[in-house]
């Protein structure tokens, strides 16, 4: 017995080590067209609980799977368990599917990626402690012009733990989402009723008062209730919408007409399960007409390609304008006087700037890219959302504002200005420039960039690069110029020994970006890593004042070697402990009162955004401002404290019975991501006022005033 009891002990503690208290996915099957695999929401099932373990495939290009009802052909995916004894798997949780279309047929379809999520329950004698596989028989036919049966034979190990499981570290905001956005039921009120060759479809209720109807879909969980492949008409109400649809089979076929018509409801603002009788129509169902024409896919940019390179430029020149941008601008300030008088020196400088602004932006908008195809949710400024990215741009701004100040010295750069080093040319600063100027001007959008941007990722990489490149060029533009204007350089004084004083004047705003990045980092992480990002930027300075005492002594020939390496290796390990604490710190937890309560001014307070509270307001009759922001967007806390907290600004909304809604980026969030790219945005800010009553929001400029957001309050209040 004891040596059963050993073995068993054994071989928990081997499997806990394997899985490191993760459920453990076997391998991914490629079944031709279709890769599938098993992955589960949570890291382990408790006794007698319940999680979800998803079905996730990934089709080929071209190719689609099957929803519940398939439509005019198909089949549905099917999923036979094999479980442990007195475990039970419950019914498929089928996300909303699109429509497919071959010749006359319509069909109910997955394309690219999709989750289905089957709730699991655990035997309740299940020991915690033991690792237990769950298998799964997979049958779907895949499609593309010629239709293949396929199944794969899938695995997963789920360790049973004592207690609540946490959630998968992988999957479990994925299936989370999923199942959030899956249909189901919400109180809506339905009913049919077959008139001649048409078949009324009524629905009303909350979600749908002044929703957007403009695509509204029904997909019926039967197959022989409709014409699948007949369009369905729309009709408008001020509590939700009528569907005419064409009757099938057990209407008008020979069938049985059914006693309930059930089935998913999509419609832009979400989708729904309905469970509609035969009655007569609804209250509030109809007599709005039709709804408006659906605009043409980036129809903010009718020039197609031409004008997304144009709104690019645009948006690059005024991208210089925007506050993110301001600390640079006196590194590029000191660069362009140290070379005032030099026209040949200015105009390479000039280059060497472009150069490093069009590399920089590339290098950005390559890794947005390759970010983005691999399937995660991100937008533009997406490096700032890690905490590492932050704690290494705040110790090099404040490197950058110790050099600036006379502490050490890099390269032949503007300070050597005033003391006769004029002569040389300082190309590899202005390159420096230009990228440092780029990546603290990514967590900004400029007007006419934001289209611009979002039409772009939605092009295939080659456009996508060149829309880049035209923002690349618009930013770097207004240097550039200068420098190859002859009467604008002249304006400036020639070098001298004032130059040392401005140089170290304009190190200040760079100090003000360090700890503005150390703040941004402080709301990413909470203040249990402040201390650690703060002892090493004492750290880093300490190490960059033995580098310039090394650069005296050297200058005084006297022995340097020693402390110049003392200076660098403090540097070193400055950057190691920022990073170590970005990397071991936690996002900030916040209670649920802090989330629903966040202070935007006097008498104004801003609750969490979320699709399901701006449904739930909406149904109100409320009117809403949603503030996209983030804490590394200069631009949004500008606005924040200049628009939206003044006690004019919160009688206003008292007057119209308004909310402030606040969708907060800073870190990284696929459902903002999401929200953000249903309105062809990819960064912050974004501003959305919707109308008291109902209807589509109205979107405000990317710099406010005051008067600006009072007026959007009132208008849409009346």
């Amino acid at each position: 017995m004891f040596l059963k009891k050993a073995v068993l002990a054994l071989q928990a503690l081997v499997m806990g080590a394997m899985l490191g208290g993760h459920a453990l996915a076997g391998p991914v099957v490629n079944s031709g067209h279709v890769e599938s695999e098993l992955v589960a929401q949570e890291a382990g099932i408790a006794p007698g609980g319940t999680i979800y373990v998803a079905l996730r495939q990934k089709i080929a290009p071209g190719w689609h799977t099957y929803w519940r009802n398939p439509g005019d052909a198909g089949e549905p995916t099917k999923i036979t368990w094999t479980l442990p004894e007195g475990w039970s798997a419950g019914d498929m949780v089928w996300p909303t599917p699109v429509k497919t279309r071959l010749g006359p047929l319509l069909d109910y379809a997955y394309k690219g990626e999709v989750l289905i999520p089957v709730p699991i329950t655990a035997a309740a004698n299940a020991q915690p402690g033991t690792t237990l596989s769950l298998t799964a028989d997979v049958f779907y036919l895949v499609c593309e012009q010629v239709c293949i049966p396929e199944q794969a034979k899938l695995s997963l190990l789920l360790p049973v733990v004592a207690g609540t499981p946490a959630p998968d570290p992988k999957w479990g905001a994925v299936i989370g989402k999923v199942l959030a956005d899956a249909p189901k039921p919400a109180g809506l009120k339905a009913v049919f009723k077959l008139e001649g060759q048409a078949l009324k479809l009524a629905v009303t209720g909350g979600p749908l008062k002044g929703a957007d109807m403009a695509g509204a879909y029904f997909f019926p969980y039967s197959s022989k209730v409709i014409e699948h492949a007949a369009e369905q008409a729309i009709e408008r109400g001020a509590e939700g919408l009528t569907l005419t649809l064409k009757p099938g089979y057990d209407f008008v076929g020979g069938g049985t007409p059914p006693a309930e018509l059930v089935g998913v409801l999509a419609t832009k603002a979400g989708a729904w399960e309905v469970t509609a009788t035969a009655g007569e129509a609804l209250a509030g169902a109809s007599g709005l007409g039709p709804p408006p024409a659906e605009a043409a896919p980036g129809g903010a940019l009718a020039g197609g390609l031409a004008g997304a390179l144009l709104f690019a430029f645009l948006g690059g020149l005024i991208l210089n304008l925007m506050p993110c941008v301001f600390p640079v601008l006196s590194m590029k300030a000191a660069s362009l006087a140290g070379h005032a008088h030099e026209a040949p020196k200015a105009r390479l400088q000039g280059l060497a700037f472009l150069l490093g602004v069009v590399a920089t932006f590339l290098a950005l908008a390559g890794a947005l890219l390759a970010v983005r195809a691999g399937g995660a949710a991100v937008g533009w400024g997406f490096q700032l959302q890690s905490p590492l990215v932050i704690a290494g741009l705040a110790l090099l701004m404040l490197l950058v504002a110790l050099n600036m100040s006379g502490i050490f010295e890099i390269g032949t750069s503007v300070q050597g200005v005033g003391a006769g080093a004029s002569a040389k040319g300082g190309v590899g600063g202005a390159f420096f420039t230009g990228a440092l100027a780029v990546v603290v001007a990514a967590p900004c959008t400029a007007p006419f960039m934001a289209g611009a941007l979002g039409y772009a990722l939605t092009q295939p990489p080659v456009i996508a690069l060149g829309v880049f490149l035209a923002l690349a060029l618009g930013f770097a533009a207004p240097f550039v110029a200068v420098t190859f204007i002859p009467g604008a350089l002249k304006l400036l004084p020639r070098p001298g020994g004032w130059m040392d004083v401005l140089k170290k004047g304009l190190a200040f705003p760079m100090y003000g970006a360090a700890l503005w990045l150390v703040w941004v980092f402080a709301q990413q992480t909470g203040p249990m890593a402040l201390g650690q990002i703060l002892a090493a930027g004492i750290l880093a300075a300490f190490g960059a004042w033995l580098y310039g005492l090394a650069q005296a002594r050297r200058a005084a020939g006297r022995g340097w070697a020693l402390t110049s390496g003392a200076g660098v290796l403090a540097v070193v390990l400055a950057l190691g402990l920022a990073g170590a604490a970005a990397v071991a710190a936690k996002p900030p937890a916040t209670t649920a009162a802090a989330e629903a309560s966040t202070p935007s001014g006097p008498g104004l307070t801003a609750e969490a955004w979320s699709p399901e509270k701006v449904q739930a307001l909406q149904a109100e009759g409320r009117l809403i401002l949603v503030d996209f922001t983030a804490a590394w967007c200069v631009t949004c806390q500008v606005n924040e404290k200049v628009a939206l907290s003044g006690p004019k600004v919160a009688e206003a909304f008292k007057a119209q019975n308004a909310v402030l809604l606040k969708a907060d980026w800073t870190n990284r969030d696929p459902v903002i991501a999401k929200a953000l790219a249903d309105f062809g945005r990819v960064g912050v800010p974004l501003y959305l006022v919707y109308p008291k009553n109902g209807g589509e929001p109205v979107i405000l400029p990317q710099l406010l005033t005051e008067g600006m957001v009072i007026e959007a309050i009132e208008k849409a209040g009346s």
